[in-house]
This record gives structure tokens, C-alpha cells and sequence, in this order.
């Protein structure tokens, strides 16, 4: 079991032990639900961990996109966030097919763990590289904070994010449509 961790936030909300809890535990749930079908229920005593908070599991390989599922509000407490959208990385990301036990061993984990969404200015979300979300009517998208490591250039990161959410590429200029960012607490297995 991998236990380093890679920290690419400044926040230290949670300390460096939990951090390497929650991806244990990300991690366990995964794998007992791949192999037997089970769904585990996390033993937590933790106070943080039972605090709702909106958070995103993604599975990388080989530094490749492999599922990435969240919740983007608190809707549940975090141990049990993380329990949902781990399996839901793994097993429903319509953009894959789902993860087999023979790709465990190369399976990298990442949890986000976000702050309360709050509308945001286009100019803020660039200068501070929050996690945006876009919505119009009932069509939306959000990109993670750590997205920007990948797409740097603004025009590319909002026009793709619309295309994402079905809308048109330039959704993020139109006085219609909701924009609200976020930060993370991000970390993952080595």
C-alpha cells in the first residue's frame, strides 16, 4: 500500500496524517469494491471526517486521466463523500470504461477536498487559479483548481470548460450564465 503523499496545496486545514488516512481509506474502498463487489463503510471517529464537505477522487495512470467523480457542495460528511465518488471514479465515469483489478497496481489516487462554492469574477479565477464552475439553465461543468496545471491559458480553460457542460464556447462571457469559484485541499498517492 503506498502511504507518501504529493501535496499541492498550501492548506493545511487537514494535517499530513490525515491526508494519508483519507487516501488509505479512498484507496481500500476501491479496491474491497473492485474485487468483491462489497461496498465498506468507514469506521470514522475523526471529527473532521464526518464534517460535509464537497470533494472530487481522481484515479490517475501513468500520469493519464483514468475517473474523476465528485460532489461539488457538502452534501455529505467526508468520509462518506469519499467513499461514493471513489467507487463512482472507478466504476461510473461515462468517459471510461471501468477500472478492472488488474489495474490497481497502477492506479494513482488524488482527493480535492473544496471549499463552498461563491460567485467569482472571470479576472479573480485567473489571478488566484480557483476551480470554476459554469452553469446556464441546467447545463453546467466545473474544472478543478489543479486543471490550470494543464490548460494555463485562460481562453483555453473557460472555452473548453463551456464545451464541456454543452454550452457554447464563449458561455463564460454571456451575462446569463452563473460563474462560481472554489479552492482545494489536493493531495495523492505518490
Amino acid at each position: 500500500m503506498k502511504t507518501k503523499i504529493d501535496f499541492k496545496s498550501s492548506q493545511e486545514e487537514y494535517t499530513d496524517s490525515e491526508k494519508i488516512q483519507l487516501l488509505v481509506l479512498a484507496r481500500n474502498i476501491i479496491e474491497t469494491y473492485l474485487k468483491s463487489g462489497q461496498e465498506i463503510e468507514p469506521e470514522i471517529k475523526n471529527e473532521k471526517f464526518l464534517r460535509p464537505r464537497g470533494v472530487f477522487v481522481t484515479l490517475t495512470k501513468k500520469d493519464k486521466l483514468r475517473g474523476c467523480i465528485g460532489y461539488i457542495e457538502p452534501i455529505k460528511p467526508l468520509a462518506q463523500a469519499i467513499k461514493d465518488n471513489a467507487i463512482a471514479a472507478a466504476t461510473l465515469d461515462n468517459r471510461f470504461l471501468p477500472v478492472s483489478v488488474d489495474e490497481l497496481n497502477d492506479l494513482k489516487v488524488e482527493i480535492s477536498i473544496l471549499t463552498l462554492p461563491q460567485a467569482d469574477t472571470i479576472e479573480n479565477i485567473i489571478k488566484e487559479k480557483r476551480g470554476v464552475i459554469l452553469r446556464q439553465g441546467n447545463r453546467g461543468a466545473t474544472y478543478l483548481p489543479q486543471v490550470w496545471n494543464e490548460l494555463s491559458d485562460p481562453k483555453v480553460f473557460f472555452t473548453t470548460l463551456c464545451a464541456k457542460g454543452g454550452l457554447p464556447d464563449d458561455c463564460y462571457l454571456d451575462s446569463e450564465t452563473e460563474i462560481r469559484s472554489y479552492q482545494a485541499v489536493v493531495f495523492s498517492e505518490k
